[in-house]
């Protein structure tokens, strides 16, 4: 197995319905260890510059409204095969079709208010890391 690091991000809706414990607790059972964490709101330049890879997409005024609606918590995970243990936790981005027992499948509301961001790849993690925790 590899020790890996990701972020996590828990976003404005679980935050402001009090679910930091919760989706730590899940975290923390899945045998991945913070090293790292913060609460902040995302400014506008900060959430369009994290989220600048759908900035030709549909919804992405939308998302950086959202997302700079509220308080995030953002975790730097590590752990065995840590990017691939957190994106099964967090489930399928439509909370709908996220699998039972998953943090989206449990929290999230829709697509949008999904309750958590996680890294895809190994390389995202590391600039996602940086863009948080430099």
């Amino acid at each position: 197995m590899t020790k890996e690091q990701t972020l996590s991000m828990i976003k404005p809706d679980a935050v402001q319905r009090n679910l930091i414990g919760p989706i730590i607790s899940l975290i923390e059972a899945s045998n991945l260890v913070i090293k790292q964490m913060k609460m902040l709101q995302l400014s506008i330049e900060q959430a369009e510059n994290f989220y600048r890879i759908h900035k030709d997409r549909d919804f992405y005024s939308k998302l950086i409204e959202y997302m700079t609606s509220g308080c995030v918590v953002v975790l730097a995970l590590e752990g065995d095969n840590a990017i691939k243990v957190y994106r099964d936790l967090m489930g399928s981005t439509n909370p709908l079709e996220a699998k039972e027992g998953t943090i989206r499948r449990l929290y999230g509301t829709n697509i949008t208010h999904n309750s958590v961001h996680g890294s895809d790849s190994l390389e995202n993690a590391i600039i996602e890391i940086d863009f948080f925790f430099k």
